[in-house]
């Protein structure tokens, strides 16, 4: 059963990312009227501008929620707790976020959402394929040698397509109120397995480079300009997921989905194709 008709907004924060473009997307092929909450939209909207946050607010009857620049920031539960409330009052009834999978910063934020009277599912995901191809690591991919304080731990790399088409069903579907999905791909890898494969499928001589979390940390605040108080949240944030917690893979995307999740080989596929890494 639909809850969401045709004539009732549901607004996509971090609409122009990776996922955020994927759920807007789905929901518009599926006839359901989407506003997009990004700083260069029509009604733009920013996490840390309060005043953006009534207009995109109006008429709304479902969020999906993605902060930025991480749910893990020591400011997210604030001010996911304050939209929230703001959105509620304002007549939202359904509120999804995504949040990250075994990142114990992330708890203040997802405490907000339960809490906030509304519907609520949170979406606790993996690492995303697409971080390969589309964020962080591309640069690094395409340059020849992903330098990251991963060491040799395994991880279920899940695939942003997945991840779309089950925030997709829990804006729009009932059954998914009061659900923590832990969501992971089909197998785990090492960062290094993941390098492997990109490099098996392109041909090319591509490598991985375990470093320290404070070596990486000096990547992002010279090559990226990351603000220290920002690099030391990221480090403690890779010092806690990077501890083997996240070492196991789960059936939540084929039981809410009906199909298997995309294997990290097809995503390295499908990124080829589509012009990856050339």
């Amino acid at each position: 059963m639909t809850t969401n008709s045709n004539n009732q907004t549901i607004l996509v924060t971090a609409a122009t990312g990776k996922i955020g473009r994927r759920v807007a997307d789905r929901l518009t092929a599926n006839g359901f009227p989407v506003r997009l909450g990004s700083r260069s939209a029509a009604l733009p909207f920013d996490w840390h501008d309060r005043g953006t946050w009534a207009p995109v607010l109006d008429g709304v009857r479902a969020v999906f929620l993605m902060y930025t620049p991480d749910i893990g920031d020591p400011r997210a539960g604030d001010i996911l707790r304050a939209f929230s409330e703001q959105a509620v009052a304002a007549g939202v009834q359904r509120l999804v976020l995504l949040s990250a999978r075994g990142e114990d910063q992330a708890a203040p934020a997802e405490s907000a959402v339960r809490e906030s009277g509304a519907e609520w599912t949170v979406l606790q995901a993996a690492w995303f394929n697409q971080n390969f191809d589309q964020g962080a690591f591309t640069d690094m991919v395409q340059a020849g040698a992903l330098a990251f304080p991963a060491g040799q731990v395994l991880e279920p790399f899940i695939d942003c397509d997945d991840l779309a088409d089950v925030a997709v069903l829990a804006l729009t579907e009932d059954g998914h109120h009061g659900q923590n999905y832990d969501l992971t791909g089909p197998r785990l890898l090492t960062f290094g397995d993941a390098v492997a494969a990109i490099a098996a499928e392109t041909g090319r001589e591509i490598h991985y480079i375990p470093v320290t979390g404070a070596e990486f940390g000096a990547v992002l605040k010279s090559e990226f300009g990351m603000p220290d108080e920002e690099v030391a949240g990221m480090i403690d944030i890779f010092a806690t997921l990077m501890d083997g917690r996240n070492a196991t893979v789960t059936d939540t995307v084929r039981r809410v989905l009906g199909r298997e999740p995309i294997d990290f080989t097809d995503y390295v596929r499908a990124a080829i194709a589509a012009g990856a890494w050339k």
